[in-house]
């Protein structure tokens, strides 16, 4: 396999905008993205930062990225790995790059002492379901995911 995993670095902020924009038209939100590339820099790579990126390379080229954060289980007592995003670029679709970047954050997450390594997929999204499935990861169905955003959060916030 050609691909490569690399750590991100502030200069490749344009780079993952461009792949954050590419999975939201994907996902049919693509006039939801906020971040810039000042954003992303900042959150990604600043002081403070909770995140963790890399990109995936074909022949030192950009062909996806993956960014992570860890959430905290309770119940192991222990800290867990949350993929945010996964993205390959299409024409590297089918090429086991996907897996290969899930590969990598298992492995990083087992290292890192992690109970979880967890992630959520949109419903109709079959093919990454698919792969999932094929890889060993099993749905929450019982779970249901809640969000609060926009002017709702602003409106509960302020009571």
């Amino acid at each position: 396999m050609t691909f490569t995993i690399r750590d991100a670095r502030p200069d490749d902020a344009a780079t993952i905008l461009r792949f954050i924009t590419d999975l939201a038209i994907f996902e049919k939100a693509g006039d939801e993205v906020e971040a810039t590339v000042e954003s992303l820099t900042e959150t990604l790579f600043g002081p403070g930062s909770v995140t963790g990126s890399v990109i995936l390379e074909k022949h030192g080229v950009p062909a996806g990225f993956a960014i992570w954060f860890y959430n905290y289980s309770t119940w192991q007592g222990r800290r867990g790995l949350y993929l945010e995003d996964l993205y390959v670029a299409p024409e590297h679709r089918g090429s086991g790059a996907g897996t290969l970047l899930l590969r990598y954050l298992a492995k990083r997450a087992l290292a890192e002492g992690c109970g979880r390594f967890e992630w959520s997929v949109l419903d109709w999204n079959t093919p990454a379901i698919r792969v999932y499935d094929a890889i060993g990861a099993a749905p929450q169905t019982e779970w249901i995911r809640y969000r609060m955003a926009g002017d709702a959060l602003k409106e509960f916030a302020e009571g």
